[in-house]
């Protein structure tokens, strides 16, 4: 029979994180930093090596030993490798994107302190790796953002992710040594994990929370507009990121043409775009309306309460929700 050792003698088994020691990056700094924030990987030893048999000897290697299992061995520099995160996409992984594609979603679960069978975890796993960990998986593997080699209008090296974290890595004029790189790269980890975190808990606990309202008045639209051409939003919330993905799922994409909201004094009659990052309206207000004011504004249009139209006619505002209703209605007459 084996006698059990009381607590107070019991070893603690510490995790070890492998990984290449020497000159780091982005990438594998916040695949370590994402590791940690498991449970299992809470506390770990990170070893920063190049020899084989010390590497092997930890319990998860990223970013060197040139293999890729899914399990203990996270690499992307082999021959041949193509890994993308899902079939949809065309960036090739690199350390992060792999470590996020097996952990992501429970990394996700501890974060927001939700059970890891949320139905929405599927759309923030999907969500925080379009918006911050694909852009770290292709500038790794050296795939530009601009397929047509656009070249860039001005330098972003040193605002970055990347780029801040390379230069943390000592100068080629600066002492280097062992600990040094590995006292560095510990920084390296903190800012890319820092920033990931805060994004994880930005989807989680103020984006999503968004997406239902948005949802909400979308599916109200009718009460405003027979073909529900405008949202309305009460509450005001982000709505712009939402709207576009949410018609495409509904089988209603373009149809919103104006977002009703409340600036905290009046209220706003906004265009909206014909994509997220366009200028351009899917209906503009009104031309004659544009670049008048107040009295001016509502004897115009024979609404009380005109507050403006901007010159380029992608937003006006009135001083009461009826009258910004009003406004909205009566535009999608000319």
């Amino acid at each position: 029979m084996i006698e059990e050792l009381p607590d107070a003698k019991r070893q603690k088994i510490t995790m070890k994180i492998g990984t290449h020691s020497g000159t780091f990056h982005a990438d594998e700094a916040l695949a370590v930093f994402m590791l940690k924030l498991l449970p299992q990987f809470k506390g770990a030893t990170v070893i920063r090596s190049r020899a084989p048999d010390i590497l092997e000897s930890c319990d998860i290697i990223v970013d060197v030993q040139g293999q890729y299992d899914g399990t203990k061995h996270f690499d992307h520099h082999q021959r041949g490798f193509m890994e993308t995160f899902s079939p949809a996409f065309k960036t090739k992984l690199s350390s992060a994107g792999l470590i996020f594609k097996h952990f992501g979603k429970d990394i996700i679960s501890h974060q927001l302190e939700i059970p890891s069978n949320h139905a929405q975890i599927p759309l923030l796993y999907e969500k925080i790796y379009t918006e911050m960990i694909e852009a770290i998986d292709g500038n790794d593997n050296g795939q530009s953002a601009y397929p047509d080699d656009t070249p860039a209008a001005y330098s972003t090296k040193a605002i970055t992710l990347p780029g801040m974290v390379a230069s943390l890595n000592p100068a080629w004029n600066d002492e280097s040594n062992d600990a040094i790189l590995d006292s560095q790269f510990e920084k390296a980890s903190q800012l890319m994990g820092g920033v990931f975190v805060d994004l994880v808990k930005y989807y989680g606990k103020s984006w999503l929370p968004a997406r239902d309202i948005v949802k909400a008045s979308i599916e109200k639209a009718t009460e405003y507009d027979p073909e529900g051409r405008i949202v309305v939003f009460d509450d005001y919330t982000a709505w712009k990121d939402h709207l576009f993905k949410l018609e495409e799922e509904l089988g209603i994409s373009g149809r919103t043409y104006y977002a009703l909201y409340s600036d905290g004094k009046g209220w706003r009659v906004q265009a909206v775009p014909v994509s997220p990052d366009s200028f351009t309206s899917r209906k503009a207000l009104p031309e004659p309306w544009r670049g008048i004011r107040d009295q001016a504004l509502s004897e115009l249009t024979g609404i009380d309460g005109g507050v403006f139209v901007h010159a380029a006619g992608f937003i006006g505002g009135n001083q009461t929700r009826q009258g910004a209703l009003l406004m909205a209605q009566k535009a999608l007459t000319f």
